[in-house]
């Protein structure tokens, strides 16, 4: 009870903060999103810790999340990945003697699943900022046959779902969530790489996947031309006419210096963590965590100094112009 209410109201300002963090964040197919039933949501992964958050806060499915099994080395931290609803998943690379331990993860996620729950996992394997889709791994397949070999009566879906991001490392950028079709797991488990295939082309269907040959040079003649890189029928669009459909707005990237600007306590944090940041995929995360701890205490400080200091009404003016600048804040390109 207490850990669903804490989630709860986790969900509602994590929610807030990501709309105040981006401009804007389009949901596409939520009719596709299925209720009361189990459901294995596969994903592409290109943003770190902001990809689950999204995740948990634009549906209602109220998700688990499989999550690298480095991240819970620490004791005080696993408790707490816990009790938000991640679980450990360990790799190759974390050592032969580890992998056995994801048959207790497995075990957690087929009750999870029995229930009617939501299982996340990214299935490409890690992360990263590249603009197309990479070889799914074969974990959510397994799941998916596990849970109907220890619970027969049971008829999992997976769900895809594609993430697309105007810049990945910029506040003031677009988000575009777009969720295909639940497939049914209605096929023998020796046909799993049947289902990893249907599954990776759905997927791919949903993501922008800019050609890996000419990736650079064709990123490149994408934002030049102001395409939308969120959205995929843009980009197909530019990609076979070699011109843009609708092309968006040139900006200055003045507003995002003015929130910055009111926001200068906030964005100094950001510079003196930086060079800390060895994995350029985590900018955003922290840029996000940042915003969500400190934000508050910020305006709570510009309040205080215009109702208890003399300079309130410069301190009015700060807090006022903080809030709209952050409303305004637009910075949609790479």
């Amino acid at each position: 009870m207490i850990q669903n209410l804490f989630n709860g109201v986790l969900r509602i300002l994590v929610k807030i903060a990501l709309h105040g963090y981006f401009h804007r964040i389009h949901v596409h197919g939520k009719k596709n999103i299925p209720q009361g039933k189990p459901v294995i949501l596969v994903a592409n992964h290109q943003n770190a810790l902001i990809d689950p958050l999204l995740l948990a806060t634009h549906t209602r499915l109220r998700p688990y999340f499989l999550t690298r099994a480095s991240v819970f080395k620490n004791p005080i931290a696993a408790k707490l990945l816990h009790f938000i609803r991640m679980l450990p998943v360990y790799r190759v690379r974390d050592g032969f003697s580890t992998i056995q331990q994801n048959q207790q993860t497995f075990e957690q996620t087929y009750e999870v699943l029995r229930k009617n729950g939501c299982v996340v996992i990214f299935a490409e394997g890690g992360h990263s900022l590249t603009r197309n889709l990479r070889p799914l791994s074969k974990g959510f397949t397994r799941m998916a046959f596990g849970l109907l070999e220890k619970y027969p009566g049971i008829q999992p879906l997976i769900l895809p779902v594609g993430i697309d991001y105007s810049a990945h490392k910029r506040s003031g950028s677009w988000v575009n969530i777009t969720f295909g079709t639940p497939i049914p797991v209605d096929m023998p488990p020796a046909q799993s790489g049947k289902l990893t295939k249907r599954v990776e082309n759905d997927l791919r269907a949903l993501v922008v996947n800019i050609p890996e040959k000419t990736y650079e040079e064709t990123l490149h003649r994408i934002l030049e031309h102001q395409v939308d890189v969120s959205s995929k029928a843009e980009v197909d669009y530019f990609l076979a006419h070699g011109q843009p459909k609708n092309p968006s707005a040139e900006l200055s990237g003045l507003r995002n210096k003015v929130m910055k600007l009111f926001h200068l306590p906030l964005f100094g944090l950001w510079l003196l963590k930086k060079p800390g940041v060895k994995d350029e995929v985590f900018t955003a995360t922290w840029k996000f965590l940042i915003g969500f701890c400190f934000a508050i205490p910020y305006y709570f400080f510009l309040l205080w100094l215009t109702m208890e200091t003399p300079v309130g009404t410069w301190g009015l003016a700060f807090l006022l112009m903080a809030w709209i600048a952050l409303w305004r804040n637009k910075n949609p390109e790479e």
